[in-house]
């Protein structure tokens, strides 16, 4: 009795903590405490889990030590060897990790031989299927990220195809609640049925919409685990995973409206993938050099700097801070510019700025920065490409129309840091970098940024 109660407050305590972390994630500034806080939760829920098998003689010491032993060496691998970069692919491939937990839960107990309550076996059930699609889809996702998996697989009848698949899987599992067929083959067929399904539905996916689907599959994953709490009878689990399941949904639809997409428009897209289309723009991309480039701004009034992906991977963050400190020396008004999609998942350009030590007063979302490009000098942009493309408000034939951007082609003077004439993660052109008043500064995001700091320190 005086174990149960240990246990209880236990897991009451790990939930608290989970719920505080994730208030705490809200803000820039509170969210490496968050951050902390939802690690402390995890821990403290598996050792009470852990020690609550131990004293039940469910698992050997042996083994708990074991197991929490490797899950530190591989976590604190990951933590220290993954780049800011790969984090998107690092989150595809935890949210599978978590979703393939709880269907591996769910197989557990329905493979058991006695029989279950008519709720737990149901949540059972909708939680196995639930992790498998995750398990699966987020594993797609993942190989999309890092390009292991190119483009689009997408044929005639295919939406219908997965509408079957999810219905065969639902039918299976009737027969499998009512008791009218409840063998392990049949369970089987279900798993297979879903983790298949998962692979169907990621695979038409466009790689400009898996910040969405990662989104999606992490609230899955937090439904599984809820429902296999309940089946555990595991309060902890039940708590974690509602409130993971309640806040990934939110933030999906925040995702899906950042790019005026909705989710239905995200997971059963039609037709072929949007493909480059520079030969349909007219004009020709203006190069810069550096010099040039850091005069322009070095004289300016105000220059808002739009960060993006070719920033991360060049990992220039420290040297754009740097360039901006020179320029509020000299007496410019210097703001940044984020699109809640910039990067490969939200927050992704907002905790690189943080990590340079930019101030948080200086980082502007889009709805509160917008208005102030057209008073704007100087509009750098730094590894950008869809979330400023003007096409999205001009060509209604475009895969991204209707989809806000940051309007930095209303600013006097664009400059473009960018590697190549590439298009973007969407595969469409950017017809920002055509207009009159764009230069394209051609170069490694750090190179550059360091050579707009010496241009500026020798003036």
């Amino acid at each position: 009795m005086v174990d149960s109660v240990v246990w209880d407050i236990g897991y009451l305590v790990s939930a608290a903590l989970f719920i505080l972390g994730i208030k705490r994630l809200s803000s820039p500034r509170t969210a490496p405490q968050g951050n902390r806080f939802g690690a402390y939760g995890m821990l403290l829920a598996v050792v009470v889990t852990l020690m609550k098998m131990y004293s039940e003689e469910i698992i050997g010491f042996e083994l708990i030590v074991g197991g929490l032993a490797l899950g530190t060496i591989i976590g604190y691998i990951m933590a220290t060897t993954v780049e800011m970069t790969e984090m998107p692919e690092m989150i595809a491939l935890y949210n599978g990790m978590g979703g393939g937990a709880a269907a591996a839960i769910a197989a557990v107990e329905l493979f058991k031989d006695h029989h279950l309550p008519l709720s737990v076996t149901t949540l059972a059930l909708i939680g196995g299927i639930i992790g498998s699609i995750s398990f699966t889809g987020s594993l797609i996702a993942f190989g999309k990220l890092q390009g292991m998996i190119k483009g689009t697989f997408r044929f005639k009848g295919q939406h219908q195809i997965n509408i079957l698949l999810l219905l065969g899987s639902v039918a299976l599992s009737v027969l499998v609640v009512t008791g009218f067929d409840s063998n392990a083959t049949l369970v089987t067929a279900i798993f297979i049925i879903a983790l298949i399904l998962g692979i169907a539905m990621t695979m038409p996916i466009g790689g400009g919409d898996m910040a969405v689907v990662i989104s999606l599959y992490n609230a899955l994953t937090g439904l599984a685990v809820g429902f296999e709490g309940y089946v555990l009878q595991n309060y902890s689990m039940i708590i974690a995973g509602t409130v993971v399941g309640a806040a990934g949904t939110l933030l999906t639809q925040l995702m899906a409206k950042a790019m005026n997409k909705t989710l239905v428009s995200v997971l059963f897209p039609f037709g072929e993938a949007a493909q480059a289309s520079g030969d349909a723009v007219e004009g020709e991309m203006k190069p810069i050099e550096a010099g040039d480039a850091g005069i322009m701004m070095a004289f300016a009034q105000k220059v808002i700097i739009i960060p993006g992906y070719g920033m991360a991977v060049a990992q220039a963050q420290q040297k754009v801070w740097e360039l901006s400190q020179l320029l509020i020396e000299r007496g410019v008004d210097v703001k940044f510019a984020i699109h809640p999609v910039a990067g490969r998942m939200p927050g992704h350009m907002n905790v690189l700025l943080a990590e340079a030590g930019v101030p948080y007063e200086l980082i502007f979302d889009e709805d509160e920065i917008n208005q102030e490009f057209k008073s704007c000098d100087v509009a750098l942009v730094i590894g950008a490409n869809d979330v400023v493309n003007p096409i999205a408000r001009t060509d209604p034939s475009s895969e991204i129309y209707g989809m806000p951007i940051l309007d930095a082609d209303y600013a006097s003077n664009v400059i473009v840091v960018k590697r190549g004439q590439g298009t973007g993660f969407s595969g469409i052109e950017n017809i920002l970098f055509f207009l009159d008043n764009t230069r394209m500064l051609y170069g490694d995001g750090k190179a550059v940024a360091t050579d707009l700091v010496n241009s500026i320190k020798e003036l």
